[in-house]
């Protein structure tokens, strides 16, 4: 059963809170109907991430095998058998997406798209250098529009903004720590970080950073944001900025970043800075 559960990765389902984005910027989250249907739509995008995690673990096999930590992962272990694997990741990607084909027509192409994408991927794209990067940043965006299309909810182009800079910001700053930390070993491990150096992610890192931090203090003032909102929204970008810093603090200073959501589940100043953000936006955003 250890090995099972983490075969689904559960810890990584935290990306996937993503998809409560819309209902919460549209006021909706204390609507049951939407609050019970997006929770739908969350373990439905988990169990196909689930699935995808498993089919990537899969086509690795041999380069986790290498890896000081991933070797010890039950494919690349023996400790689950390989065929069996792929029944699994099967099964996990394949009945939600049928469930959801039943709910909403816009959501089944939405995951389609999101498990086409995911395995061109693990057999190709994730040996393009940028892609591979780009690649998750847009799964970040899937996960958001799946969020917002039982109930047709108007996405702002500056929420998405924000989630492709933040999740572009993530998927360089993993690449820094895949590649400063593996040295010799890292193109055993993944070989698009043959294409990568240190001063180059270093400098898409400053982009993003720059890009995610702008992004977010232009929607604050938006005019379509103060309409909604009122203009105090701009109070809660002191929590984006520590965040934002604590994050390169984590990957400068303490030489770690090579999983985002260990980092974020872990780290307990993040955790906390990440609370405070959240419970400013919700009351800000439904007292007004």
């Amino acid at each position: 059963m250890r090995d099972f559960f983490s075969l689904l990765r559960i810890k990584q389902w935290i990306k996937n809170l993503f998809v409560f984005a819309p209902i919460v910027f549209s006021k909706n989250f204390f609507d049951l109907n939407y609050l019970l249907s997006t929770i739908v739509v969350f373990f439905l995008i988990s169990f196909i991430s689930s699935g995808l995690y498993i089919l990537n673990d899969i086509v690795d096999i041999e380069r986790d095998k290498l890896h000081p930590d991933k070797k010890n992962r039950p494919i690349a272990s023996g400790r689950v058998n390989k065929n069996f694997a792929l029944l699994l990741s099967s099964i996990l990607t394949i009945i939600p997406l049928i469930f959801s084909l039943f709910m909403q027509l816009n959501l089944f192409l939405i995951f389609l798209v999101y498990i086409v994408l995911n395995v061109l991927y693990s057999f190709f794209l994730k040996k393009v250098v940028i892609i591979d990067v780009m690649v998750i940043s847009l799964n970040f965006v899937l996960r958001v529009f799946s969020g917002s299309m039982l109930f047709s909810i108007p996405i702002s182009s500056w929420l998405i903004l924000c989630t492709i800079f933040l999740s572009l910001f993530l998927g360089f700053s993993k690449r820094r720590f895949e590649l400063s930390s593996l040295g010799n070993n890292a193109i055993n491990h993944r070989e698009v970080l043959s294409l990568y150096s240190i001063p180059f992610l270093d400098q898409m890192i400053t982009v993003v950073t720059a890009s995610t931090i702008i992004s977010y203090a232009l929607y604050t003032v938006s005019e379509e944001t103060v309409r909604r909102f009122g203009s105090g929204l701009i109070y809660s970008l002191p929590f984006v900025l520590y965040g934002i810093f604590r994050y390169l603090f984590i990957v400068y200073v303490k030489g770690k970043g090579g999983d985002p959501t260990k980092v974020l589940t872990e780290d307990i100043p993040l955790i906390v800075d990440i609370l405070l953000w959240g419970l400013f936006i919700v009351g800000y955003i439904y007292s007004h």
